[in-house]
Order: C-alpha cells, then sequence, then structure tokens
C-alpha cells in the first residue's frame, strides 16, 4: 500500500463522478435489470470503465473486482493477497430517483481488509478517503479536507442510519432497544460516511449486501474510529469464500451500547 498514492486514486474517484454527471445532469436513466434484478444504466458502465482504465495505468500488477466485471472465478480469486474492489456506482436506485445520494466506491483490500478506499458523492461534492495509515478525511464542495476522528461520547439521540431504498421491521425492532433514538434514512455507502463523520451513530446492515458495495464504507468508517463487525462480532473481511455476497454487519461509535435483536 505504501507505493499507492492516495491522491490518484481520489482523482481517479473524481473523473469517475464526473462521468456518472454528465449522465445525471441530462436525466439519462437508461437502465437495464441484472440477473440479480437489481439495475444497471449507462451511468454504471461509463463510471467502471473509468476506474478500470485508471487503476491499470496507476498499478498494473493489482488485479480489480468491479460490480460490472464479475466473472472472475473464485479459483483464481482466492490466489489474490491484494486486489482492488470497485462499485462504480453504488446506490443506482438513488441515481435513478435522482436524490444525490449514490457513490463511487473504490477501495484497496489487502490480506482480506481493506487498507485504502475512496467514496466520492459527484452530485454533493462530498469525497471521503482514508488510508490505515493516513486516517480518515473529508472534503465538502472542493473546500480544504478535514479529518475525521470520532470522539469518546456517544452523543444522544442514537441516531441509527438506515437504507432509503430497503426499510424493514427488523430495523424498527433494533431501534426499539434505545430510549432516546432516531432513524437518519441514506442511500449508498454513505450510511458508512455518516458514522465516520459522527453524523450518526450506528448503522445496522440488516439486508443483503455484495463485498463491493461494503469495502470503501468498511475502511473510511473505521480509520475515523468506528467498529465494523459481523452481529457476533466477527471481523467482516473479503474474498475467504466463493460467494460475493457479505453477511449482516453492524457499524457503530465504538463506546455505543447496543444488542443483538436478531
Amino acid at each position: 500500500m505504501s507505493q499507492i498514492d492516495l491522491n490518484a486514486i481520489v482523482k481517479l474517484a473524481r473523473d469517475a463522478g464526473e462521468s456518472i454527471m454528465s449522465f445525471y445532469r441530462q436525466g439519462e436513466t437508461q437502465t437495464w435489470t441484472k440477473k440479480d434484478d437489481s439495475p444497471l444504466t449507462v451511468a454504471d458502465l461509463a463510471s467502471h470503465e473509468v476506474i478500470a482504465a485508471g487503476l491499470a495505468l496507476l498499478t498494473p500488477d493489482i488485479p480489480v473486482l468491479s460490480e460490472e466485471s464479475t466473472a472472475i472465478s473464485w479459483q483464481e480469486r482466492q490466489q489474490w493477497s491484494t486486489y482492488w474492489l470497485v462499485d462504480p456506482l453504488d446506490g443506482t436506485k438513488e441515481f435513478i430517483k435522482q436524490n444525490g445520494e449514490f457513490t463511487v466506491n473504490i477501495a484497496l483490500i489487502e490480506n482480506h481488509q481493506p487498507t485504502l478506499a475512496v467514496v466520492y458523492a459527484p452530485a454533493l461534492d462530498k469525497m471521503y478517503y482514508a488510508s490505515t495509515t493516513l486516517g480518515c478525511f473529508v472534503s465538502e464542495n472542493g473546500q480544504t479536507p478535514q479529518t475525521l476522528k470520532l470522539n469518546s461520547d456517544v452523543q444522544q439521540p442514537v441516531k441509527v442510519v438506515g437504507s432509503r431504498s430497503h426499510p424493514s421491521p427488523e430495523m424498527a425492532e433494533f431501534v426499539a432497544q434505545f430510549d432516546d433514538a432516531e432513524i437518519v434514512p441514506t442511500g449508498s455507502s454513505l450510511k458508512f460516511c455518516l458514522v465516520a463523520q459522527g453524523l450518526a451513530t450506528v448503522y445496522p446492515r440488516l439486508g443483503p449486501t455484495m463485498e463491493w458495495d461494503t469495502g470503501a464504507g468498511q475502511c473510511i468508517a473505521q480509520c475515523a474510529g468506528a467498529t465494523v463487525s459481523l452481529f457476533n462480532g466477527d471481523a467482516l473481511d473479503y474474498n475467504n469464500k466463493e460467494s460475493l455476497l457479505n453477511p449482516l454487519f453492524i457499524v457503530a461509535h465504538p463506546s455505543l451500547d447496543w444488542k443483538n435483536t436478531l
């Protein structure tokens, strides 16, 4: 990781975001349905092409696993100790709804854990980036980057960030354990970023996600001091099984006292 320029990955994410925005500004939401019934737009593919080409130039020896290029066998993938994990447009439903809550996600995975990442929300002009050696940062509207580091206190009310597109009874049950709580609905990997920024207290993921949905956001949250784990306390890790489907997990302020309601 020491040889990778985080600023170069930030620029690449910004370039990919601009490719997405060229469609977003036009209201271009031509959509196809993939085999898993999730939507795919021309913007997803344009962003993928920008990122894949950029990473091939920056780090030609590091393989890339992207949501839009998943035809890589487990036999090949299990040999990787280091690779890029990419979601070119996370929150496609939010893109289609034109609410701005979609992101470009790029993460470096080393030994099953994200160690460097960028999450960029181009419509909101919010750039989150982090590495395990440098820490976590956010830049909004092109302003000077600010360091993100959670303080030791949990603020009240407890703010529970959840999916704008996937509400659930399980979420209501989780929230009910807190005396004073409110739900903060948010799309895409911005849910991780809200916890990292101290704008939310906890993000319980009670529905399905894929590894490319979470790698970058996990790095942002962890580098800011949040905890990311399965509900049993085990690590949320990557590329250790054939399926790319994640277990359920929780992102939380390190001092939050929560109980598993599953």
